[in-house]
């Protein structure tokens, strides 16, 4: 497929390539909607097979921005950057304020924060060539770290799920497996453990599994055994595309509710399958929206402490999106799809109206 056939299949209004060799940047930024406001969404760093999945993940991740947005009930649209390399070699200042300038030149169109492999210290550097972005250190105006607050909407959004299926939002005596135990992760153990949770972890990281079954015990799972394991909740929070035909056949938990982005391999077969197999799944961008409610927190010029109480809100996000896919007899998927665009679609129409009058 073209890159314009992809961008039209998707529904892209921009997509910018950013190259500057003195620093080694390779880097996309996808613009999907500006339809409620500016595009919104973070930089991952990740050290792609080939360009072709470097463009396929940003186009993914954009419109899951724009997606996750209008579904919270925020006046943002979505966007997504990616850089090409090796997280552990290529960081340096000069890279993150080149990227910087990539932003800076889209005037606001679109906002950057951090993401997979990229941190609070990296938006500082961003931060000293734009404006645009959001999630830096306090000192310098910005939020800090938003991975808190996305774990807390995920841990919020696993009780709405607990609650469809059991009766009960008690996390107490649940056993969830967490895939993924870096900054989300890692909060999300936190209090699901604070709960009363019995917790399972996989990772590729030994030292990050050696971190989490220290402070909050549990048990490290391989990776067949994480999908099969016997458990009440399943909460992938690491890479996406992990939902698929391999790894919904080996699934035994009632529940899928994690803060990975684009768990679903193929959004409408996989979907489908989930369904199909009587499994409660959360869709990704509706309980992971927590990071975005943060930053969009920090835009607002509102506390921390209403960021959290915004992420809390994800329980009653979450059971709408549930209600709604059995009352239609469709997938959760399709569901949180037809609330994102009602609205985009309803505040679009008022945009226009206001700019045409």
């Amino acid at each position: 497929m073209s890159v314009f056939a992809e961008l039209a299949e998707l529904g892209h209004e921009q997509v910018v390539f950013c190259r500057d060799d003195s620093v080694g940047l390779r880097g996309i930024i996808a613009i999907h909607s500006t339809a409620l406001g500016p595009a919104l969404g973070g930089t991952r760093l990740y050290n792609y097979a080939s360009e072709k999945d470097a463009l396929h993940d940003v186009l993914r991740l954009s419109r899951g921005m724009t997606y996750k947005a209008a579904v919270a009930g925020l006046d943002l649209g979505g966007g997504k950057a990616v850089i090409w390399g090796d997280p552990t070699t290529i960081k340096s200042e000069a890279l993150f304020r080149s990227f910087g300038r990539f932003v800076d030149s889209l005037n606001g169109r679109y906002i950057t924060a951090e993401d997979m492999n990229t941190t609070v210290e990296d938006m500082n550097y961003v931060h000293r060539e734009t404006e645009w972005v959001t999630g830096h250190s306090a000192h310098t105006g910005g939020s800090g770290d938003p991975s808190p607050v996305t774990a807390w909407g995920c841990f919020h959004g696993i009780r709405a799920c607990l609650e469809v299926v059991y009766g009960s939002p008690d996390v107490a005596g649940r056993t969830i497996a967490i895939q993924g135990v870096g900054a989300v992760g890692y909060h999300l153990a936190r209090f699901l453990s604070e709960g009363g949770a019995k917790l399972l972890f996989n990772d590729i990281s030994e030292r990050k599994l050696a971190r989490v079954v220290e402070e909050f015990g549990g048990r490290v799972l391989d990776d067949d055994e994480y999908w099969s394991a016997e458990c009440d909740v399943l909460a992938p929070c690491a890479i996406g595309g992990v939902l698929n035909a391999r790894t919904i056949g080996m699934i035994r938990a009632p529940i899928i509710g994690g803060a990975a982005n684009n768990q679903l391999a193929n959004e409408r077969i996989d979907g489908e399958t989930i369904e199909k197999a009587g499994i409660t799944y959360a869709p990704d961008y509706v309980i992971n929206a927590g990071g975005l409610i943060n930053v969009s927190s920090e835009l607002r010029g509102t506390s921390h402490e209403k960021a959290m109480q915004d992420a809390a809100n994800i329980f009653n996000t979450v059971k709408a999106v549930i209600n709604k896919a059995k009352a239609a007899g469709i997938t959760t998927t399709e569901a949180s799809n037809q609330l994102a665009e009602e609205r985009i679609e309803a505040v679009a129409r008022l945009r226009r109206f206001h700019l045409n009058r």
